[in-house]
């Protein structure tokens, strides 16, 4: 029974994380935009990091929710900032390397944090399918849980980058993310202890709060500039950021030795 719990949270999780990362942040990438804003392989890289980060992150919420249910309240809190900043610590750490530095940084940081939500979603499922079987209705808890968690890691990526139009050295504000995230989780932690209307109760809020945040935050991810400023790729340059070129036709190849 727990395998079948931890492969269909880990199928939520994946088609949470991924599904967030090929509509969301595919839409700045080509074809959607003239120029892809970001490194694919980067992003890849940070989704991966990101999925490693947030083991340690899913047992970090395990233990909150027990200890909230045992009424260990100073526990609780302890491991509540130990979840939150851990993202956060994650995030600020990776965004200091040469590797995801530049521009696209937000880019990078939404891929990080997804990876950490997908693994958080997975623990959120498998929390449900591990209790006492409490139907259908049980059911909008966990769906509101799973998307909360996602909601809460990419917008925390969000609150944590620095302002616009800061300078180069700023590094953030990840005071910001740390309150942000502390205020949801602790929201999602706590519903449940209330009943049923209660997890709810708990799990909208978490939710709709992190979507207006989100909505709001979401034009830096449009001020972005295409990298280099570089012009439109064409069959002459090899395109910014690893896409391969469109391949020469035939004519073209039997004219290339000639050149």
């Amino acid at each position: 029974m727990v395998a079948v719990s931890l492969a269909i949270g880990g199928g939520v999780g994946v088609l949470l994380s991924g599904g967030f990362i090929w509509w969301e942040v595919g839409r700045f990438a080509t074809p959607q935009v003239p120029v892809t804003l970001f490194d694919e392989r980067k992003l890849l890289a940070a989704y991966t990091v990101g999925l490693f980060v947030g083991v340690p992150l899913a047992a970090t919420y395990l233990l909150l929710a027990v200890a909230l249910a045992n009424g260990a309240l100073i526990g609780g809190l302890g491991f509540l900032l130990a979840l939150v900043g851990g993202g956060e610590l994650a995030q600020s750490l990776a965004l200091r390397t040469h590797y995801w530095s530049g521009a696209s940084r937000p880019f990078y940081a939404l891929g990080l944090r997804a990876g950490i939500g997908g693994i958080l979603a997975l623990t959120v499922v498998t929390l449900y399918l591990g209790s006492p079987p409490v139907g259908l209705v049980g059911l909008a808890p966990a769906a509101l849980g799973t998307l909360a968690v996602m909601a809460l890691e990419v917008t925390g990526a969000l609150v944590s980058l620095p302002p616009p139009g800061a300078a180069p050295r700023v590094r953030g504000r990840p005071l910001s993310g740390l309150l942000f995230g502390a205020v949801g989780f602790l929201l999602l932690a706590l519903g449940p202890l209330a009943g049923l209307g209660g997890a709810i109760a708990g799990g909208s809020l978490a939710l709709v709060g992190a979507a207006l945040v989100y909505r709001r935050l979401r034009p830096l991810l449009e001020e972005v500039p295409p990298p280099g400023a570089a012009p439109l790729p064409s069959r002459e340059t090899e395109p910014a950021y690893g896409r391969t070129a469109p391949p020469p036709s035939p004519r073209e190849a039997e004219e290339a030795p000639r050149r």
